[in-house]
């Protein structure tokens, strides 16, 4: 999905009023960092305005995929990465708690040279990709959005803010709408989003003091639902826990230990690490789980890059790549390009037309991976635990949805591939590569 790196736009003359930029930029998370580097990268002005004063720590967006490795190789931020000790991981483990129905997808299989995942913590990838920004793209913390400006024919030509107590106005001929989930540039914009929650939670786990954990992401389906894990930096494993939404509501510390019985008696490999696993329980957090592609990615003057564009289960780790991909296309996009209004606009209708269709295919692969670990119903726990079994034991398919997860190109599953998958259908072709690899 990575692109060239493309000429620089021609920006028209600078203004002398201080509140202006070439491009300004709400929210400073990974969309909203990665749109700065992309379009900083072009030579333009850019100003980042957060609401958050300090970075948050959450335990999200901590695997990162070799298409977004190559983007932000480009930006110098991989290199900043593992300086602080990210962690290299080489395969996506996924299969039954009891260790059968394995389907092993080897990284280093990729025809590229980016062929491995990286961990680190959420809050590292974000001050990375602050320490790596261009001189000309500026970031202020502490700055509230009101509203987006318009002109009179209703287009977005910035933003109001409230700074230090002041209200405030930022012009730009283009503004990003990195604002998150629940988006108040996109609803502001009247761009729907249809959010669809799954009927669990995530229980996130940080666990310390593991050393030597293999260095891949491991999702095992169990009776109970999905359990996922994979290294941090730090001799720290995370490790997450599909759960009802009240399933540890109101639950002492006798009933946690009790709940921390049951998680390692169907994932015995967790006992290796029991103690450390029960010293983490205390700080656990409860994540809520949604999906959804926004109706659009633009509007006059606007561009949603991110989780206020989309929103996918984390299974698959999709979400902040992502949230690359969209700075990298729209970059692309932009190319070239004047600042005048209508060039801006044309550019952004030419970011929704060749962003749309690979998020509607992010958003189904990450749905259907998804499903197939967390379905608790028969039919479905069922169907899952087959096509886990028949995908791993595919050349074919398995490598075709390394390739899909891994960023660098969508090859969609046939209905004939998803015959196979639930072993329906013989495959010649089992045991090689797909032709197009």
């Amino acid at each position: 999905m990575s692109a060239p790196v493309p000429e620089e736009i021609t920006a028209p003359a600078h203004r002398d009023d201080a509140e202006s930029a070439d491009v300004v930029v709400c929210g400073a998370g990974v969309g909203g960092l990665a749109a700065a580097h992309a379009l900083g990268s072009l030579g333009l002005r850019v100003l980042i305005a957060e609401k958050q004063p300090r970075v948050p720590r959450v335990p999200k967006g901590e695997v990162l995929q070799p298409g977004a490795l190559k983007i932000l190789d480009e930006w110098g931020v991989t290199k900043l990465l593992e300086r602080q000790g990210a962690v290299r991981l080489s395969a996506l483990i996924a299969g039954e708690g009891s260790g059968e129905g394995r389907m092993s997808l080897d990284y280093a299989q990729l025809p590229d040279e980016t062929n491995w995942l990286l961990s680190a913590d959420h809050e590292v990838i974000l001050g990375a990709l602050v320490d790596g920004l261009p001189e000309n793209v500026s970031l202020r913390r502490g700055v509230s959005v009101r509203e987006a400006l318009r002109d009179d024919a209703g287009r977005i030509t910035g933003l109001a803010v409230r700074e230090a107590g002041s209200d405030r106005q930022i012009r730009a001929p283009l503004v990003i709408a990195a604002d998150g989930v629940s988006s108040k540039l996109r609803r502001s914009a009247g761009i729907g989003a249809n959010r669809k929650d799954y009927p669990h939670r995530l229980v996130a786990l940080e666990i310390h003091d593991v050393p030597g954990a293999e260095a891949a992401v491991a999702a095992y389906v169990t009776d109970r639902g999905l359990r996922m894990r994979y290294p941090l930096p730090g001799d720290r494993i995370r490790l997450y826990v599909q759960a009802e939404p009240d399933e540890l509501r109101g639950m002492d510390h006798d009933g946690l230990q009790r709940w921390a019985d049951a998680l390692i008696a169907e994932l015995p490999e967790l006992a290796a690490f029991e103690d450390q696993l029960r010293n983490s329980l205390a700080g656990r957090q409860l994540l809520p789980v949604g999906r959804f592609v926004a109706d659009g990615l633009f509007a006059p003057g606007m561009a949603l890059i991110g989780e206020a564009a989309h929103s996918v289960h984390p299974m698959a780790a999709q979400g902040m790549n992502s949230a690359i991909y969209d700075a990298n296309a729209l970059r692309g996009c932009l190319a070239g390009r004047s600042l005048d209004a209508s060039e801006v606009d044309s550019a952004l209708r030419e970011y929704q037309q060749r962003r749309m269709p690979e998020l509607m295919q992010i958003g189904k692969i990450s749905h259907n991976a998804a499903r197939m670990l967390t379905d608790l119903s028969w039919v479905g726990r069922t169907l899952g635990r087959r096509a886990l079994r028949n995908t791993g034991a595919n050349q074919r398919l398995s490598f075709t949805v390394m390739h899909n997860l891994s960023g660098l190109g969508l090859h969609p599953l046939s209905t004939f591939d998803r015959l196979c998958q639930l072993g329906l259908l013989p495959d010649p072709r089992a045991r090689r590569r797909p032709r197009w690899a």
